[in-house]
């Protein structure tokens, strides 16, 4: 679990999730910096640096400003952060993924401590949380970059998912079509974006079953 690689991203984006953003973000070399904890960040930081005994999930159900606020609401939670995973360019931007040409998902990686909250009430939430029978898209929100989809760490998480995603059809006249798929190299969002909502105070981004009470 540690070994997955988690870059941070600099640039500045210029809109919302469903706005247009400017094409002028600047470049990133290879050398660009591993990740600890941002302390741009609110709350406990982030979970790019997970503690001893913590736990890691990721999780992509849309415009990713609301489903970060969702699971920081959860308690047990520990910390979140935004990115993109699931593609294939290096240091990838939020211009770029918005553009439906480089396979990212945007995505909350969310740390938790496994004995107050157990991955499969995550999944729970995330299920609850967005609309898993709409193929690339969450409402307003167009494009592959807001598929639904469970990046999983191990082996017993993608058993659980698929559970989860079983138990979630049951639920659904249409079909779910979540995707599950081992994490890869998870590239951690320009700053703007992090904890975007409990930031502004704004509820952003459409999602069905709301923000659960309870704050970590």
């Amino acid at each position: 679990m540690r070994s997955i690689v988690l870059a941070l991203l600099v640039s500045l984006p210029l809109a919302a999730c469903h706005g247009s953003v400017s094409d002028s973000a600047p470049r990133h070399s290879a050398t660009a910096p591993v990740v600890g904890t941002d302390p741009g960040h609110l709350g406990a930081g982030t979970p790019l640096t997970p503690r001893t005994g913590d736990e890691l999930a990721a999780f992509a159900g849309g415009c990713f400003w609301g489903v970060e606020d969702v699971f920081r609401h959860v308690p047990g939670v520990v910390a979140t952060a935004v990115g993109y995973t699931g593609g294939d360019k290096p240091y990838p931007t939020y211009s770029e993924v918005s553009s439906h040409t480089t396979g990212h998902a945007e995505t909350v990686l969310v740390e938790f401590d496994p004995k107050r909250v157990s991955y499969d009430t995550l999944l729970n939430v995330f299920f609850e949380n967005h609309d898993p029978t709409q193929l690339n898209r969450q409402g307003p929100d167009v494009g592959t970059n807001y598929r639904s989809e469970i990046f999983t760490f191990s082996p017993a998480q993608a058993k659980a998912a698929q559970r989860a995603k079983t138990r979630a059809q049951k639920k659904h006249d249409e079909p779910v079509v979540t995707q599950i798929a081992p994490v890869g190299r998870f590239w951690k969002a320009e700053n703007y974006h992090q904890q975007y909502d409990e930031r502004t105070g704004t509820h952003s981004c459409p999602l069905p079953g709301g923000v659960p009470k309870g704050a970590i």
